[in-house]
């Protein structure tokens, strides 16, 4: 990363900034550096150990080399190269946010950032009676009032279905259609696999779903509940739908949604620690909205990550 991928309207002063931030975080980190390969570039291992040669790697006079840049990935005695900038590889029980892209025969396609695209069965999700039964032709005739094309549904991956899609499921509560909020997409590599996905953002009233497949969804807070009953949901549905989103919550979803962007153009890895800092940075400083997609804060951004780096890197040889 460097400030001539930002495609911004820099300054001298910002430039010079901006690439002092960037050129520290990146010698904060030299694993990582040392872990990124080019084509051909042969890759250190010990021959004495029974070595893996996994994805985007291959032998040549008896050294693993690199077929694919990106990073070196080890796991136990298994070597493959990830690309950095590739479409999203799905794996199961990865936690995804598509939108509808096609209503077909009791299934509807979802573009997820896939190259062979998604499918969600309509047995895989709930019905809007919520009973447990088989879906029938009338379920079948009604399938665009469950999802109508564009709308943005979150679901988990089951697997892989013959002719090499993706199969989905929105059959839990927390899955479903989204609504009254923004969808962002950003890399895939940008998002890791943590344990939690879905964040509600107390002080802000708004829901934060990290998809693995690289599309973030930032929305007005949805209360799930477990096994109550369908008539008081339907009412309470209802009732919400009469309801505007508070100016409040819609300007806690702009300046999150803004932090994303920032973050993802700046290349850092997305957490939701990051996400909420960055969004918080721009109220003492009375940043606007729309001035948190300028040039000088996103060298703010990058310089106050170099610090909170070098900080915790401190601490840590500190403890040791």
């Amino acid at each position: 990363m460097s400030a001539r991928d930002l495609h911004l309207r820099l300054s001298q002063a910002q430039r010079v900034r901006l690439e002092a931030a960037l050129h520290e975080l990146h010698t904060l980190n030299p694993a990582a550096a040392a872990a990124a390969v080019n084509v051909a570039d042969n890759i250190p291992v010990n021959h004495e150990d029974s070595i893996l040669k996994g994805h985007g790697t291959s032998d040549r006079d008896g050294e693993v080399v690199a077929t694919l840049c990106g990073v070196v990935e080890r796991v136990q005695s298994l070597v493959s190269v990830r690309t950095l900038r590739a479409r999203y590889k799905p794996e199961i029980g990865d936690i995804i946010v598509g939108r509808v892209s096609e209503i077909a025969p009791k299934r509807w396609r979802l573009e997820i950032n896939f190259s062979q695209g998604a499918v969600l069965m309509l047995s895989s999700v709930n019905l809007p009676d919520g009973v447990q039964r088989r879906r029938t032709a009338v379920d079948e005739l009604n399938m665009r009032s469950i999802f109508a094309e564009n709308d943005v549904v979150c679901a988990e991956v089951r697997g892989y279905l013959p002719d090499g899609s993706l199969e989905l499921h929105a059959s839990s509560q927390k899955y479903g259609k989204l609504q009254r909020g923004q969808l962002l997409t950003v890399p895939a590599y940008l998002v890791k696999q943590w344990n939690q996905h879905f964040h509600h953002l107390k002080q802000y009233n708004v829901d934060l779903i990290l998809g693995c497949n690289g599309f973030i969804w930032v929305g007005e807070h949805v209360v799930v509940a477990e096994n109550t009953d369908v008539k008081e949901d339907q009412q309470k549905l209802a009732m919400e739908a009469d309801n505007f989103t508070p100016i409040e919550t819609r300007t806690h979803i702009c300046r999150l949604a803004n932090a994303v962007r920032v973050l993802s153009a700046l290349g850092f890895t997305l957490t939701v620690e990051l996400i909420i800092q960055t969004a918080e940075a721009s109220l003492p400083s009375t940043v606007e909205i729309n001035e948190m997609l300028g040039a000088e804060f996103y060298v703010q951004t990058a310089e106050r990550e170099a610090k909170r780096r070098a900080s915790s890197l401190r601490k840590m040889n500190g403890a040791s």
